[in-house]
């Protein structure tokens, strides 16, 4: 499928990290606290002061992998790969019991990441991560997952977290309103996301909504509605001050400044200006304001470490070759990018390639992916090797 301005065309862009097992893990030795509570300040870039806190689940998935690698010196660069902060997903309501134990050992001087991933009819343009929750379970998605959350959140008012508000949902909503999945979807995700918001408006917590990518809302034609459905589910949660902007290239493989960009030869490259993610945040970040919303945005770069991988811009699942991009830093260059962090776990899968697979979706069976993968959020250990392999910078 080639890319056009068609709103048809703009896809949902990632299959994210779909539910998985919850596993027992051993927290490392607990970390010196913050004394006193944590206020952070939504107006300014706490990732200037707080580092992304590599996580207890991602790392126990990374030590497991290491533990199978027969080559010593792709062993060492893979442990490596622990000590770099990445997002908790959060993706069914079992897995909020992972919070807990990742929070055993947060430094003063970490922030930990955390996603909020589970609307009722979760990924309504795609298969590969549909969610527990059925369309119509808004209540469900407030009471058992949102409001169990809350108070974990408060109970550790101590730790300083970065939450990234229901990737894929809103954008859905803009490009894939002619798909009846969507259409049924809609409500709950609006209501969802800005109950999210505004129950999450919390003194040590700072959040970003899921904003897709370059090659979703960054087409033209897509801009100015994107703006609109992003700001509107901020209004409607009271504006919280909590709130910081947007997340961009979640579990994606944009580039952030190549230039001239991926797809910038192709016939309907007229129609998207935005060929890279620097781009993408001033140009979709200038609607947001138009709009009435903060407009500051993070970039995923966990797995787009290497370009010209793919066929065609809609391909997102399991890309061929990709390598671990640069590692989470504030150091960007450009005021509306806070930072550049990992969110998808490198090594989980995108959506299985099997044929036969009732979430077997046709993007994970491209040629430009990689195969055999598992089901979403299910490790790849070869994968995740080849992610080392292929890392830049380089481990």
């Amino acid at each position: 499928m080639k890319l056009s301005q068609s709103a048809a065309l703009a896809f949902a862009a990632s299959a994210l990290a779909a539910p998985s097992l919850t596993t027992q893990e051993k927290p490392r030795a607990a970390a010196a606290a913050c004394a006193s509570a944590v206020t952070l300040d939504g107006s300014s870039n706490v990732f200037k002061k707080y580092k992304l806190h590599p996580n207890s689940f991602f790392r126990k998935e990374v030590e497991d992998a290491v533990a199978q690698m027969s080559d010593s010196s792709l062993a060492a660069s893979a442990k490596k790969v622990a000590d770099v902060g990445t997002f908790l997903w959060l993706d069914t309501i079992e897995n909020i019991s992972r919070l807990e134990p990742a929070l055993q050992d947060v430094p003063c001087e970490n922030i930990l990441g955390v996603v909020i991933y589970d609307l009722p009819g979760r990924d309504c343009a795609a298969k590969a991560s549909n969610g527990e929750l059925k369309v119509g379970e808004l209540a469900k998605y407030k009471s058992e997952y949102i409001d169990k959350i809350v108070p974990i959140i408060k109970a550790h008012s101590n730790t300083a977290f970065v939450l990234l508000i229901e990737p894929d949902s809103l954008p859905n909503l803009v490009t894939n309103s002619d798909l009846q999945t969507c259409q049924n979807s809609a409500s709950g995700y609006r209501d969802g996301v800005a109950y999210a918001l505004k129950q999450l408006n919390l003194p040590n917590v700072v959040m970003y909504l899921d904003a897709g990518h370059g090659g979703w809302l960054g087409w033209d034609a897509n801009l100015k509605p994107g703006a609109e459905e992003l700001a509107k589910a901020y209004k409607a949660a009271g504006s919280p001050k909590q709130f910081r902007g947007i997340a961009t290239n979640v579990a994606g493989w944009n580039q952030w400044d190549l230039s001239p960009g991926e797809f910038s030869k192709t016939s309907d490259a007229k129609y998207n200006s935005c060929q890279n993610e620097k781009t993408y945040i001033t140009t979709f970040g200038a609607a947001l304001k138009t709009a009435g919303m903060p407009n500051h945005a993070i970039i995923d770069t966990g797995r787009n470490g290497v370009s010209g991988l793919r066929k065609e811009w809609g391909n997102w699942c399991n890309v061929k070759g990709a390598g671990f991009g640069i590692r989470p830093t504030s150091e960007t260059g450009t005021e509306l990018a806070d930072a550049f962090v990992w969110v998808k776990p490198g090594g989980e899968s995108d959506g299985t390639s099997d044929t036969s697979a009732v979430r077997y979706d046709s993007f994970c069976g491209k040629p430009d992916a990689y195969n055999p993968s598992p089901e979403a959020g299910q490790w790849n250990q070869a994968y995740f090797e080849d992610l080392i392999k292929n890392a830049k910078p380089k481990f």
